[in-house]
């Protein structure tokens, strides 16, 4: 049961003086309120399964807050509202370790880990060894020292011995209490762990420093560093720091269990995060096996790891073997490949995508990275080649994760050769000569020559072909890869001209199969302006945008002859998609495939919607949700759109009908919170049936 609530209106009509005695009530409350905050804390870093929505949280770190600002004398170092707000330090101080912090011995290779386990178990007089076994994170190790379960002091690692002092930067981190759990907690605890930025909190931080125009961090691990060494404990509070313990250096006042596993239970008892990837093994194999299993889901820890560590489980055998030089004996870092490398440019091409993307890619001197040899490398788009400045000649950093295509990192510019150029992005496509169209706040420039260029041409036919569009059926993928691989198919007005006898030719196709294709080409010759629109895969071109072109213009012809500003007075087309427009009706490739499938019989009627006067439902906007008995989503879209009526994927202030039919989503709440009328599928197919009735008796 959630205790009960002490209002900060309660507090300003109680006090007078807030250095006046404490009401016991409220100094109860606030006791129950750092009790309960710690508790949801745990339950959400630690365990990850909250049990109370953000809002509540957020009310009782409200309540302590008001209690404490009118009595400051119940704020205590571990008070969660004492997160944030320490005066900028000068200096770090140092902190000399009382256990030093000792590095790891590494293992490359299997051969490695097998003389580790070797080693281990003649020491030990064993035939078999169990291990801990836990992801090794790339961060940055801090020790965290408790007094009777209070944190009282945060170290960098230093050189062992030596750390700095990062308490008041740690202490505002979420994920790291200020107060361990109640239990039985040593008097005096030292824990040791890995400070570091999620995969995702890096990319957010990232875009932060751009937007802000600051430099972005070239690797989480530098990130974390950087971060949790700051001078201002408040820009620290800003960053995704988190924690992963993965020890105890010191405990004094109560025994710990005598297995490693157990001891990092314990931690999680306490509050303290620890992998959830530990694991128990036995033996090399096990170890190996473990090896395996994380490296193959690596990228989706949501972290950075560089290998994982294997420990000898049971405690009394790791202190009967010991240390060596700065070392365990009993653990050993098994190294996942190297993720980044350097190289040096050769050169920069551009490659053109399925969509028309125009990416560059850097050419690079042939390096392992991550296990594979990697002689490409992606720059992205314009903007990141701008920002990085990558030019050929120079040396860079190559990182390579998982099976994400490689990317330059960063440049090493005091190593750039003199007369190095920079790269200026080509203004037609390196493969048709068309336009190059990039739309300003868009980071991809595009190739314009949509229904003629190579590069696009599987694209484009799949698209042509589709149900919504030119519907041809039969005319699928794998269909569509093999006419084109076979030279048999250009640009999608060559469709037209393939015969039975050809097709029946081809691999899993047949003579029946031929001839369904043939007759399905011939019916789709025969068309609407909108749907020949949506089918030319004109950027931004949807099909109401197309069905909105074809009912303005009317012809294909008015339509390709307009300039920007008769393309925006159509509704719902703005100044993005006008260009869009225009430049790929100016494009000469594309007229050419227009003017060819004219030839082979492509037809629709022209001016077919300023001969429907009637429009019942126009200026309606509405939202489906949910599946229809009575017919598909999209036959009920057409039967709309048909009747003027605008068909959104989303609820707004701009929604006049939320139509719900079986297993509706999420929208229903939306609609009800806005006031938009909510209608069933009785009511829906009533509002049909009566709109087209009227629109037959208006166009007779």
């Amino acid at each position: 049961m959630r205790p009960s609530r002490w209002s900060p209106s309660e507090v300003h009509a109680t006090i007078e003086h807030p250095f006046m005695r404490i009401p016991e009530r409220v100094r109860l409350r606030s006791a129950e309120l750092r009790k309960a905050i710690r508790y949801h804390n745990y339950r959400y870093h630690v365990l990850d399964d909250p049990e109370i929505p953000d809002a509540d949280y957020d009310t009782l770190m409200r309540e302590l807050e008001a209690l404490e600002a009118q009595y400051p004398q119940l704020i205590t170092p571990d008070s969660p509202t004492q997160r944030v707000g320490a005066a900028p330090l000068k200096a770090f101080g140092e902190v000399v370790h009382s256990v030093p912090m000792l590095s790891l011995a590494n293992a490359f290779d299997e051969e490695e880990v097998y003389e580790f386990d070797r080693r281990a178990r003649e020491r030990l007089g064993v035939e078999e060894v169990e291990y801990a076994a836990e992801t090794k994170l790339d961060g940055l190790a801090v020790s965290l020292r408790y007094e009777n379960g209070v944190l009282v002091r945060a170290a960098t690692r230093g050189d062992g011995e030596r750390g700095e002092d990062v308490t008041q930067n740690v202490r505002t981190m979420n994920t790291v209490p200020l107060r361990l759990m109640p239990g039985r907690i040593p008097r005096l605890l030292e824990v040791r762990g890995e400070v570091y930025i999620s995969t995702a909190g890096f990319e957010d931080l990232n875009r932060q420093q751009h937007l802000k125009g600051d430099k972005a961090y070239a690797n989480p691990r530098n990130a974390a560093a950087g971060s949790l060494r700051q001078l201002d404990p408040r820009i620290t509070a800003r960053r995704p720091l988190t924690m992963f313990c993965y020890g105890v250096a010191l405990a004094e006042g109560d025994e710990l269990p005598n297995r490693h596993v157990a001891i990092l239970e314990r931690l999680k008892e306490w509050g303290l995060r620890v992998s959830p990837e530990m694991a128990l093994v036995k033996g090399a194999e096990g170890c190996l096996n473990y090896y395996r299993e994380v490296s193959a889901r690596r990228e989706m820890l949501g972290y950075e790891a560089d290998g994982v560590v294997y420990k000898v489980n049971r405690i009394a055998q790791q202190n009967l073997m010991g240390f060596v030089s700065r070392a365990p004996r009993w653990a050993i870092a098994h190294k996942f490949p190297a993720q980044e490398q350097l190289t040096r440019v050769l050169g920069i091409d551009v490659q053109v995508g399925r969509t028309g993307a125009l990416t560059p890619v850097a050419r690079l001197q042939p390096v392992q990275v991550g296990g594979v040899t990697v002689t490409n490398a992606t720059l992205h788009n314009q903007d990141e080649m701008d920002r990085k400045d990558v030019r050929v000649g120079d040396m860079v950093v190559v990182r390579r994760a998982g099976d994400v295509i490689p990317e330059v990192v960063r440049v090493l510019q005091e190593r750039r050769p003199r007369g190095a150029k920079r790269f200026v992005f080509p203004t037609s496509c390196p493969i048709c000569e068309s336009q190059v169209i990039r739309v300003e706040g868009e980071a991809v420039a595009r190739c314009s020559g949509g229904l003629y260029c190579p590069a696009q041409r599987k694209q484009a036919i799949r698209h042509f072909a589709s149900r919504r569009a030119m519907d041809i059926k039969g005319l699928g993928d794998k269909l569509v890869d093999q006419l084109v691989e076979e030279g048999m198919v250009s640009t999608v007005a060559d469709v037209y001209r393939l015969s039975a006898k050809v097709l029946a030719e081809l691999e899993r196709m047949g003579e029946k199969s031929a001839d369904n294709l043939i007759e399905a080409l011939e019916k789709s010759k025969s068309t609407t302006l909108a749907r020949f629109l949506y089918a030319l895969g004109i950027r931004d071109v949807g099909e109401a945008t197309a069905t909105a072109l074809a009912r303005h213009f009317g012809s294909l012809d008015r339509l390709q002859g307009a300039d920007g500003d008769s393309l925006q007075s159509v509704p719902d087309v703005g100044p993005v998609v006008a260009k869009h427009v225009h430049s790929f009706f100016r494009q000469p490739h594309n007229q050419e495939v227009i003017d060819a499938l004219r030839y082979v019989g492509v037809t629709w009627t022209e001016n077919e919607y300023q001969t429907q006067d009637s429009r019942p439902l126009e200026g309606k906007t509405f939202v489906l949700s949910g599946a229809l008995e009575a017919m598909e989503r999209n036959e009920a879209k057409q039967r709309l759109q048909a009747l003027g009526a605008k068909v959104s994927g989303s609820v707004s202030g701009k929604t006049d009908h939320l139509v719900l039919g079986a297993n509706p989503g999420s929208k229903l709440e939306k609609a009800q919170r806005l006031g938009v009328e909510v209608m069933d599928e009785a009511s829906f197919l009533a509002l049909l049936t009566q709109a087209s009735t009227k629109k037959q008796r208006d166009d007779s």
